[in-house]
């Protein structure tokens, strides 16, 4: 049995099939791009399946960014807190952690305990504690995000809360002379400042990172300071899409 899950996130949609609970094929697609050529519209988006070159499909489900485009049609659809736990327990093996999921424009902080999500902790308000933030100040730095993530040794404070002024904020440590280590750390150190406060009521020893900062070296560090174990898992990017499949594989009864 092949079957497709699909994270539609604000930056990429991440596809992926397993087949007998194996992972056969996996694909980033930019947003744009996969609404623009690889979907129509008939009350629901509609993804043609020939476009995407996967091969025929047994089941189908999707989850991710804004409620209102994750609901395919001929899709089942799951919310991304399910399909993040999923894709965790899928990739770890573990029911018992903490999953922090960093993405482009949302936070989401997950307890799970004997595999059932127990508490959770989101923030989907304010770009600056988000994946977003890291790209805008990369880019004013003119850094790549995997040079800017190596960095966390003796950070530059920055104050402010909002990402655009934060901005102005570092232009002004850039003309006084600071180090761009040191700016790179601070913008690191910056975003790390944010997650804590969603993180400080989730106590336990294993903490497991998804989404695209999973990958930052620099955020990986400072939380080790908070948890005995940080935990990577091979694909943090696609786990939305892993879970759905996994959903996909253990819920759906056949047709």
């Amino acid at each position: 049995m092949r079957i497709l899950g699909i994270d539609l996130g604000s930056r990429e949609v991440k596809i992926v099939v397993m087949e007998k609970d194996k992972i056969v094929i996996k694909k980033k697609i930019s947003t744009m791009k996969f609404y623009r050529d690889y979907c129509s519209f008939d009350g629901k988006v509609i993804v043609d399946l020939g476009k995407l070159d996967i091969g025929e499909i047994d089941r189908a489900v999707s989850t991710g960014y804004g409620k209102n485009n994750t609901n395919l049609k001929l899709f089942t659809q799951i919310n991304e807190i399910k399909a993040h736990v999923y894709g965790a327990m899928y990739q770890t093996g573990l029911k018992d952690f903490i999953l922090l999921d960093v993405g482009g424009q949302d936070v989401k902080v997950i307890k799970v305990e004997k595999g059932i999500t127990t508490d959770l902790e989101l923030n989907e308000k304010c770009a600056a504690s988000c994946g977003r933030y890291l790209e805008n100040m990369a880019n004013v730095l003119e850094v790549s995000l995997d040079e800017m993530s190596k960095h966390y040794k003796d950070p530059v404070e920055l104050n402010s809360t909002c990402a655009v002024f934060s901005e102005s904020e570092l232009i002004g440590s850039i003309a006084e002379g600071v180090s761009v280590e040191k700016l790179y750390a601070g913008v690191n150190y910056s975003l790390y400042k944010r997650l804590r406060p969603l993180l400080s009521k989730f106590k336990g020893k294993q903490l497991i990172l998804a989404g695209g900062v999973a990958n930052n070296l620099a955020i990986r560090e400072y939380l080790q300071n908070d948890y005995s174990e940080i935990i990577s898992i091979e694909e943090p990017q696609f786990n939305g899409a892993i879970g759905c499949c996994y959903y996909g594989s253990r819920f759906l009864r056949e047709d």
